[in-house]
């Protein structure tokens, strides 16, 4: 992380990426799904799989992850992987609760340009959070962030390119309509990702080298 995230302490760091993974939680279910609302990134590619190649998405995901969450230990420490798998774990709480006890349902399928601004907004929020916290909602976040350190293009411009490339795809099995108000939230989410990432630190004048991150020998801290 940033050196102004440095000093973050790990209750707080918790409490963001908590708080960030619920924001994520709500809207995926609240908005994206009560208002059929498709999926990009790793959900998206794994849901093509399923439609082209008949493989789970339980398993695709899981394909897709591991080799992401390899590179993030070697580049990231030990630390950011651990946060990330804290977040995915609470979402999947998360969204199993509000899936089984919420009985709020937000319907505005006759306003998908609304659902599509909340989506954006509070997924770009949530994700952001997650990342200031110092880990990942999933290994395309992951990704995003990893190119972005790399290339120095900023990361929610990364996570709009991937996403949109995913979306494009699911052309083949998605309604048309749907898919276009999900690019419109997925270009808003972006945008919020590179305001909530970036508040409060300087901007960067050339890409950062992506090295292997370094541990401390005094505290095991990664640096």
């Amino acid at each position: 992380m940033k050196k102004q995230d440095s000093g973050m302490r790990l209750p707080l760091r918790l409490i963001i990426i908590l708080s960030g993974t619920l924001l994520l939680a709500f809207t995926y279910y609240h908005i994206n799904y009560q208002n059929h609302l498709t999926e990009g990134g790793f959900v998206g590619l794994a849901l093509l799989g399923k439609y082209v190649l008949g493989i789970s998405p339980s398993l695709s995901t899981l394909i897709l992850d591991i080799p992401v969450l390899i590179i993030a230990m070697i580049f990231k420490g030990k630390s950011f992987v651990v946060n990330t798998f804290i977040s995915v774990g609470a979402f999947t709480v998360f969204y199993g609760l509000m899936e089984r006890y919420s009985g709020w349902v937000i319907d505005l399928q006759d306003n998908l340009p609304l659902a599509a601004l909340l989506s954006g907004v509070l997924t770009g929020l949530g994700a952001g959070m997650v990342l200031r916290g110092g880990g990942a909602s999933g290994g395309d976040d992951i990704l995003s962030l990893l190119i972005s350190e790399w290339k120095g293009i900023k990361v929610g411009t990364v996570f709009i390119l991937m996403d949109v490339i995913v979306l494009a795809l699911s052309l083949f099995y998605m309604p048309l309509k749907e898919t276009l108000y999900t690019v419109m939230a997925v270009v808003v989410a972006g945008y919020v990702i590179t305001f909530t990432t970036s508040l409060g630190r300087p901007k960067l004048s050339k890409a950062p080298k992506i090295q292997p991150a370094r541990v401390k020998p005094q505290d095991g801290t990664v640096m």
